[in-house]
């Protein structure tokens, strides 16, 4: 574990589906492994750093690992990608093709935030909404949410009433949208449309910081509440 990193936090949210959260870099980034529990298959999701203990809780948990899965291309959820589909030989899906701007910067990222060094990834597979993704025999609906990025896509469980959503929602805020081809407008509208018809009941974790539900952020996030008083 590198040093200040915080310790990671197992999650169940059905028979078929567990997690260990493991947050990574400075920014605390919750990446995570998800594990299928009917075949043992994983994924780890938006890896944003410290790629040997990624592996190494793949290896505790004695999963067998899938493929890579990228919600946005910021550095602090894909900075280990390219190295870890490498070293572990899985493809990368996701996210949706307007994100490849942000993947080819990287090298960049890395260099402008003090992250040591990272590489242009190429997903095998580009996303759109509406599309599915597969863990073992797990499938997750894919949402194009843009807004904090162009081709950010959250991933949606419905048998399990979960989502990932990555940077466009959090706990009593939202997304930022202060970064190139960032939006506020349409960040509200990609939650509005995407994410809050799903339920009430769905648990979501988000790139950083706790879980939540939707249900609990239509009634009590600012942002949603009163979005006009927060428009940049």
């Amino acid at each position: 574990m590198a040093r200040g990193s915080p310790v990671s936090r197992m999650e169940r949210f059905s028979e078929g589906l567990e997690l260990e959260v493991v947050p990574v870099t400075a920014f605390q980034q919750n990446c995570c492994l998800l594990r299928c529990t009917r075949t043992n298959k994983a994924a780890l999701v938006d890896p944003g750093g410290e790629p040997a203990r990624l592996l190494e809780r793949v290896r505790v948990h004695g999963v067998e690992l899938e493929k890579i899965l990228l919600t946005h291309g910021h550095i602090d959820h894909a900075g280990a990608t390219a190295e870890l589909a490498e070293r572990a030989g899985v493809p990368v899906e996701g996210p949706q093709k307007e994100e490849r701007f942000w993947l080819d910067m990287l090298p960049q990222q890395a260099e402008m935030f003090g992250l040591g060094t990272s590489r242009v990834v190429v997903p095998d597979r580009w996303l759109e909404g509406g599309d599915t993704v597969t863990v073992g025999a797990l499938s997750f609906a894919v949402r194009h949410c843009p807004g904090h990025t162009p081709g950010h896509v959250v991933f949606f469980q419905p048998e399990a009433r979960f989502a990932l959503v990555g940077d466009v929602l959090f706990q009593g805020s939202i997304g930022r949208t202060d970064f190139p081809r960032g939006d506020y407008d349409t960040l509200i509208r990609s939650i509005r449309e995407e994410l809050l018809p799903l339920g009430d009941d769905v648990r979501f974790l988000p790139g950083h910081g706790p879980l939540s539900t939707f249900g609990h952020e239509r009634t009590t996030n600012p942002f949603l509440l009163e979005p006009e008083a927060f428009r940049p």
